[in-house]
């Protein structure tokens, strides 16, 4: 494997996780405007992972029908990926900001970070650089001022809305580790694409099949229904695999911290908020981590990127040398 080749695009797994974040900051109120208007936390996530799977199929069997195809040993792993990775993160957090505000919602979900962190230091022996570490601290304390969790008080809320956004955190965390596992072998939008396939296939028999769709819906719902299963699922859920795929789980998440930020900032220009200095010097610490992780960029020789194309490139060499 290049290194240095490799060490190029370690910017754009960088770039693929910011753009996620922006879209997930965005479809996280989308989601309380359409429960506060009386679509279930069940209804929206069968919505989306079912709009988003044939949205995706239709897409791949155009471009690239190549990715739709998996070794059948590897179903077992899809399956696993798709319904307590894909489908537990979706359903949690849906739940967490239907019962608690989205400011704790989303503070507690960025817990995932330390999880990735733990489970990598505890379970594969990796110890975290001084530089992830730095950047893990300064994050979540950046989450914690930029969505003012000084003044909430978490032991009054709804206890079911907190645990749930704490599942939340432990679904996405497990979400993007075995996420890398997948990418070692398969190519991020086709481990992408089978997650949604079993984390639609457990929503549609967790509730009645398609019964989500069978509901009447004015357009401004249908519009958000369609935003939310789009750029609010597919494009980002796609750009955080792909993020990982060349940064690794743990950076990718801590990267994804931005995503509280863009709340914040949206909320300021359309809802006209203002952002108090303490929420602004948290955006400072979360924006400072995401360029300290940029700055002590590593090679990472175990980015499903590099076993990928580590595998590709010994594959070529036996066929030019049987």
């Amino acid at each position: 494997m290049n290194t240095t080749g490799f060490e190029k695009h370690l910017r754009k797994g960088y770039i693929f996780v910011i753009i996620a974040a922006l879209l997930w900051g965005v479809s996280g109120s989308s989601a309380k405007f359409l429960f506060n208007s009386g679509i279930t936390p069940f209804q929206l996530v069968q919505l989306r992972l079912t709009l988003s799977v044939g949205i995706l199929f239709g897409v791949l069997a155009a471009l690239r029908p190549s990715l739709l195809r998996i070794s059948i040993k590897d179903i077992g792993y899809f399956i696993f990926f798709g319904t307590v990775g894909m489908a537990g993160v979706q359903f949690t957090y849906l739940y967490a900001i239907s019962k608690i505000n989205v400011a704790t919602a989303v503070l507690l979900q960025y817990m995932a970070p330390f999880f990735i962190v733990i489970y990598s230091a505890l379970f594969l022996k990796e110890k975290p650089s001084r530089a992830t570490t730095l950047a893990l601290v300064s994050a979540f304390t950046g989450c914690y001022f930029v969505v003012g969790a000084y003044n909430l008080s978490i032991l009054s809320m709804n206890l079911s809305g907190v645990l749930s956004a704490i599942l939340s955190a432990i679904a996405f965390a497990w979400y993007g580790i075995y996420g890398e596992y997948g990418m070692r072998r398969y190519d991020p939008w086709t481990v992408l694409f089978f997650a949604f396939v079993f984390a639609a296939l457990v929503w549609n028999i967790a509730h009645p099949p398609l019964e989500a769709f069978f509901h009447e819906y004015t357009w401004i719902q249908w519009g958000w229904i369609l935003y939310i299963a789009l750029f609010g699922t597919l494009v980002p859920f796609g750009l955080y695999l792909k993020g990982v795929n060349l940064i690794r789980a743990a950076r990718a998440g801590i990267t994804a911290t931005l995503e509280p930020i863009v709340a914040g900032i949206l909320s300021a220009v359309f809802l006209n908020e203002i952002l108090s200095p303490l929420q602004i010097f948290g955006g400072v610490l979360v924006i400072a981590a995401v360029i300290l992780l940029q700055l002590k960029q590593e090679f990472d020789e175990k980015a499903p990127a590099v076993i990928r194309a580590k595998a590709l490139e010994y594959a070529a060499r036996s066929k030019e040398n049987p």
